[in-house]
């Protein structure tokens, strides 16, 4: 019980904490828009596809 205390009031502990819940809202906001950063995406790979035939 004493470890878990004193993880929970490391100073790195919470920079560990804060950076996992970072990852979990850009997961979160990814699974959400999904499509549309596929679609972005594939919007922008393929104007690059056609100008780079155009060169």
């Amino acid at each position: 019980m004493k470890e878990i205390k004193r993880l929970l009031l490391e100073e790195d502990g919470i920079g560990t904490v804060e950076m996992i819940l970072i990852l979990v809202v850009l997961i979160g906001l990814v699974i959400i828009f999904k499509s549309q950063l596929t679609s972005l995406v594939n919007n922008i790979f393929s104007k690059i596809v056609s100008q780079s035939n155009s060169i």
